[in-house]
């Protein structure tokens, strides 16, 4: 029983420790950029991107293609007519027949004109009359046969080949596809590091909102312990009767303030929390804490790049290669001159070689034979188009437009980075002087508090006075919390307008 409690009691710590996770912004980052799921989106549409250009290459190589078929006619091509057939079918007939049934005509003349007697007519009759009978039954037989070997038998028809096209010049379209889907990788890769900064932004954003409610947690703690204490102060002296009753609801006024003002911040934390884990890809119940709650002091320490404004190089190469904004604007334009090139190879010399080989059943190369017979072929097609109506030159027109508009959202965009840099260095220098002069504050206010605190003990000042100056304390301390996250978040604005988050 005891070895059961101890191993349930440590699965219960372990699992606390594993819900208590330290997470640290560079830990958030890279939550975010695993599990957000427009990045991966992003990045299947890279692999897109990549497969279309290895298709844009493969135009370059030659296309073989086979093919085979297979035809039933419910008739067969006749290469004669009925009536020829009747012809050949009864050759031995109308030839042999007609000859044997003349001979014996003659033949009856001859013995009526004495030149044969009657009996020699009748025996070379008879005799004739023995031959013509095979004779035209073989001649039929032959009639029968030139029909058979006449006959096609293209009922059946059965096909087959292998089809090659090579391109050879094809006006530059092949070129034009393939500097297209190269430009395609490109968009997808700009894609994905747009995703990427806005994805690190967000959770920036999110991160330093989460720390900044919990400086502000722990600053509302602070003060509601100072009027916790102030309000125990003031029931003695009200005991002692040298302060009133209305001094010690001012107090408790002051008291159940700080308590509703914590409980708000800590319902902020909560939500600001659940938005940190969304983005991070995690339980929105997650008990995640942060590495930079407990920090006293969040002054930035980030690359001095950024905390000079005057250094900042803005060069505008370097910066439209760092922004995928300005990059993808200017894959939008190359991909409108590639467009208007694709145009122009459509009205250009288009030249292909051909070749093929191919068997057929029935063929006709040696008469008509039922059994397949095979041939192969080469040659070159060329396509010229000569006249369109103009088509060319509209569609050249607006291709080029095309062009002009991508051009000029690109300049319109780059002034306004140019505007959002300047408007951040700004705002990173006013956060500094803000910084700088809530710290002043801090110590007047610290000062002023410390003798309110004197004077009250020693009765000088009044409860008022003490509950003005521990306000303007808890105010000068906001003050340096919020300073110091804008400084954060101006540097974090500051790097995503130089496109080096």
């Amino acid at each position: 029983m005891k070895k059961r409690f101890i191993i349930v009691l440590l699965l219960n710590v372990s699992l606390s420790i594993k819900a208590q996770n330290v997470y640290t912004l560079q830990q958030c980052r890279d939550l975010a950029l695993l599990n957000n799921s427009q990045l991966r989106s992003s990045r299947l549409t890279a692999d897109i991107a990549d497969n279309t250009s290895k298709v844009a290459k493969t135009k370059y190589l030659p296309r073989v293609d086979v093919l085979a078929g297979y035809q039933h006619f419910s008739r067969e091509i006749s290469l004669l007519s009925d009536e020829q057939k009747s012809v050949f079918n009864n050759l031995g007939t109308n030839t042999f027949g007609q000859l044997g049934g003349k001979v014996v005509d003659n033949l009856t003349l001859l013995a009526q004109q004495g030149v044969l007697s009657p009996q020699m007519a009748q025996q070379l009759g008879q005799l004739l009359s023995n031959i013509a009978t095979p004779l035209t039954q073989a001649g039929n037989n032959i009639g029968e046969k030139i029909n058979e070997a006449f006959r096609t038998n293209t009922r059946n028809v059965y096909a087959g080949g292998i089809v090659v096209n090579q391109p050879i010049y094809m006006g530059g379209a092949i070129k034009a596809s393939n500097d297209m889907a190269a430009i395609g990788k490109q968009v997808a890769e700009n894609n994905i590091n747009l995703k990427r900064q806005l994805v690190l932004y967000g959770v920036d954003n999110a991160y330093w909102l989460v720390i900044s409610l919990k400086q502000k947690e722990t600053l509302a703690i602070r003060y509601r312990d100072l009027a916790q204490k102030l309000n125990e102060d003031v029931k003695k002296m009200i005991r002692e009767g040298v302060a009133t009753r209305a001094d010690g609801l001012k107090v408790e006024v002051a008291v159940n303030t700080a308590d509703m003002q914590i409980a708000r911040i800590q319902s902020g934390v909560s939500l600001s929390k659940m938005a940190l884990c969304e983005l991070c890809g995690l339980d929105l119940n997650s008990e995640i804490r942060l590495s930079d709650e407990d920090d006293a002091s969040l002054f930035p320490t980030l690359p001095t790049k950024t905390d000079n404004c005057t250094s900042i190089n803005t060069d505008s190469i370097s910066l439209e290669k760092a922004r995928p904004e300005l990059c993808l604007l200017q894959n939008a334009i190359d991909l409108s001159k590639q467009n208007t090139k694709l145009i122009q190879s459509l009205y250009r010399p288009h030249v292909l070689l051909t070749a093929g080989y191919s068997m057929s059943n029935p063929n006709l190369f040696n008469g008509f034979q039922n059994r397949f017979t095979d041939l192969w072929n080469i040659g070159i097609t060329i396509q010229v188009p000569v006249w369109t109506w103009g088509e060319n030159k509209y569609k050249l027109r607006a291709s080029k437009t095309a062009t002009s508009i991508a051009q000029l959202e690109m300049n319109d965009v780059r002034k306004k980075i140019d505007l959002e840099i300047e408007m951040n260095k700004l705002r990173l220098k006013d956060a500094n002087k803000q910084l700088i002069t809530s710290h002043k504050n801090m110590e007047a206010a610290e000062e002023n508090l410390r003798c309110a605190n004197v004077g009250f003990k020693e009765g000088v000042m009044t409860v008022t006075e003490v509950m003005a100056a521990q306000t303007a304390w808890q105010t000068s301390r906001m003050a340096i919390i919020d300073a110091e996250i804008n400084i954060r978040l101006a540097q974090t604005a500051l790097q995503k307008a130089l496109g080096e988050l």
